[in-house]
């Protein structure tokens, strides 16, 4: 696959926390380190996104007495998937994955740092109506075609690559640069999520 200026690898949430023995660990979250240095390398752009919780966020499972992790509650916009504390702000857990190479970033996305809305998508908080910065960054710069890659591939790439589409990019999740958490059967239902969406796939090794 040709790749041209217009083009961004965007490299979702991998922190120390979704890596294996995280608070929020996804199965093999680690193995997404490696093909994401090469493709940071040969992209023209790189962009990084963190999830940056305060203590005691709302999509914290303490932060709602008798709630066990995964349960869901509702908030003020809608329901919520209560998880353990993760990502909390200056921690080490929130910090991103030791081994990744981030020299070529131009650009870091903090998300989840509102008390009481979370988020998954680099583009949208999960209220729907708070912005990140981030489409506007994009085309201010001229970034037209976005290779999303990182954790988890049901949750925050699933609500970037679904909302880079609403805001007219051209998305490409890289398979091999992707691992999910797979809550009944979430992964399946997010890869064909992304499909009807018109997002693409592709292998790391394709792109030269």
């Amino acid at each position: 696959m040709r790749l041209t200026e217009h083009d961004v690898l965007l490299v979702i949430d991998v922190q120390n926390d979704f890596l294996p023995g995280g608070a929020l660990a996804v199965p093999e979250g680690d193995a997404v380190i490696a093909p994401i240095n090469r493709l940071a390398a040969r992209l023209p752009h790189v962009i990084l996104t963190q999830d940056w919780h305060p203590p005691g966020h709302a999509s914290f499972h303490g932060s709602h007495p008798g709630k066990a992790p995964f349960d869901t509650t509702d908030l003020h916009y809608g329901e919520q998937v209560l998880w353990p504390e993760h990502c909390v702000q200056g921690t080490r857990g929130a910090a991103l994955a030791e081994g990744l190479n981030t020299d070529r970033a131009e650009l870091v996305i903090r998300k989840g740092y509102h008390p009481g809305i979370d988020s998954y998508s680099a583009f949208l908080e999960a209220d729907r109506r708070t912005r990140t910065g981030l489409a506007g960054y994009l085309a201010e710069r001229g970034l037209t075609r976005l290779f999303l890659a990182g954790l988890a591939t049901d949750f925050c790439v699933l609500w970037s690559a679904l909302d880079a589409r609403r805001a007219g990019f051209e998305v490409l999740v890289v398979e091999d640069a992707v691992r999910g958490i797979d809550l009944d059967g979430s992964l399946a239902r997010a890869w064909n999520a992304m499909e009807r969406a018109g997002v693409g796939r592709v292998e790391s090794a394709a792109l030269a």
